[in-house]
């Protein structure tokens, strides 16, 4: 059967789109794009083509754009550009310049996506021409830098309106049809050099293991299905034991220590920290951590999420704050917020019955406040008088008395009047600012989540 009617056979089984949908076909000039698009021209769908210029390789990428822009003319075909200061993107978003270069591909497509929506309200799909032996190259290098089960079902063929349906389908596949029917492409010199990754699979390691396994790349092919079709099951497995173990507070996600060693199963180990940046390779950092003392902790190497150690549990949380906030309040101020909730300020009489022992709740008395006060983080050095103490004590000793964790600390505020701790925030007033048969007025400050 010739690859157009396959193709069709294909669209029609999966029902990928409808023939009154718009298609935007990402076209690079090259004979994979092009091919995608002579299909779909062939089958009366309607076709916008979209090229993006990177302008990476000089007049290569001008002569990329002039041919892209003949071939939409030759078949009467719109057709939308863009160029990009990818180099310099590249330098301002932290990324190399592949993946910027896919990033600003994909940002703009879905923009063009929206924009044609809106304008000829019609549904919008954006079409790539990833082929089967794309496929072989991604599982692949997957496997080589590490991965979960996710990782080996390979590209999916549909991910919202992104579609990719020519998967099925083989470079030589695309190869014989551009022949047969006479298209012409320009192949991009970049695709050549073996010192990009995807192309050192490509043009080396590929060819390599064919020499063993003539159809490795049909191997692949079906290995991937056998994952797609296993994939689901795991994933639903994995996350019914991840919630057994696991309980969120505010931010942070604790993980039952004593339940993890009784899993001892790494695949769960990646699942259930992966969503938060962490790396297969950092399993056995992980392992390492479940028998560290407490307050150690592991962090994701770009999205600087923590892993930490307190006592039966590990910790995932978000990273620590970056700066020290510092609040100025005044006499009038009757509620000020900071980032760990709301304080509720108000002057009352004092009254003996008034004396509780809520932690969210500090009495001071009025007169030995000097205004204004100020509230902040603590930090190292910091000391105050525990009520009840008449010895000073470090407040970094006071929270390991509390058992505290890590997480517990960063988030721990003090108010101070006039360089003295009138408040560890949440936990204990200082002795110097409480009650006597003296006081006749008190501030009462709330801490409120």
């Amino acid at each position: 059967m010739h690859l157009i009617n396959r193709f069709q056979s294909h669209l029609q089984e999966k029902n990928l789109f409808r023939k009154e949908d718009l298609l935007i076909i990402a076209l690079s000039g090259g004979v994979d794009s092009i091919v995608l698009v002579h299909l779909c021209h062939q089958l009366n769908y309607s076709v916008i083509i979209a090229h993006c210029n990177f302008q990476l390789r000089g007049e290569e990428s001008n002569r990329d754009e002039e041919f892209v822009a003949r071939f939409a003319s030759e078949y009467k075909l719109p057709i939308h550009v863009r160029r990009f200061e990818t180099e310099k993107e590249a330098a301002v978003r932290k990324l190399s310049i592949q993946e910027t270069a896919r990033v600003l591909r994909y940002e703009w497509l879905h923009q063009l996506a929206g924009e044609l929506t809106v304008t000829l309200q019609k549904k919008c799909f954006i079409l790539t021409a990833h082929h089967a032996d794309d496929q072989t190259e991604t599982i692949l290098m997957h496997f080589f830098r590490g991965t979960g089960l996710k990782g080996l079902t390979g590209i999916p063929e549909k991910n919202g309106i992104i579609i990719r349906p020519l998967l099925p389908f083989f470079k030589s596949e695309i190869l014989d049809y551009a022949k047969l029917n006479a298209v012409s492409s320009i192949e991009d010199s970049s695709n050549l050099s073996s010192k990009y990754t995807r192309n050192l699979f490509r043009n080396e390691i590929i060819p390599l293991l064919e020499q063993a396994y003539p159809t490795v790349k049909q191997n692949l092919l079906d290995n991937i299905r056998r994952f797609s079709a296993i994939e689901p099951l795991y994933f639903r497995s994995v996350q019914d034991t991840i919630k057994r173990i696991t309980n969120k507070k505010g931010k942070e996600i604790y993980v039952s220590i004593r339940a993890i060693q009784l899993h001892n199963n790494d695949a769960l180990l990646y699942e259930l920290i992966h969503p938060y940046g962490f790396t297969e390779l950092q399993i056995q950092e992980l392992r390492k951590l479940l028998n560290a003392a407490s307050g150690s902790y592991m962090v994701a190497p770009h999205t600087g999420n923590r892993i930490i150690r307190h006592r039966r549990h590990l910790i995932i949380a978000p990273p620590p704050p970056e700066t020290d906030d510092f609040i100025m309040i005044e006499k009038e101020d009757q509620c000020v917020a900071y980032p760990e909730g709301n304080l509720a300020f108000k002057t009352i009489e004092w009254r003996a019955d008034l004396m509780g022992k809520a932690p969210a709740i500090a009495l001071v008395d009025i007169k030995d406040l000097t205004y204004p006060l100020i509230l902040r983080r603590w930090k190292e050095g910091d000391y105050f008088y525990p009520l009840g103490m008449r010895k000073k004590k470090k407040i970094a000793r006071f929270m390991i008395d509390q058992k505290l964790s890590r997480i517990e600390k960063e988030k721990t505020w003090v108010i101070e009047s006039k360089g003295r701790i009138i408040w560890l925030v949440g936990y204990r007033i200082d002795d110097r600012f409480k009650t006597n048969e003296n006081t006749q007025q008190v501030l009462r400050i709330e801490k409120r989540s």
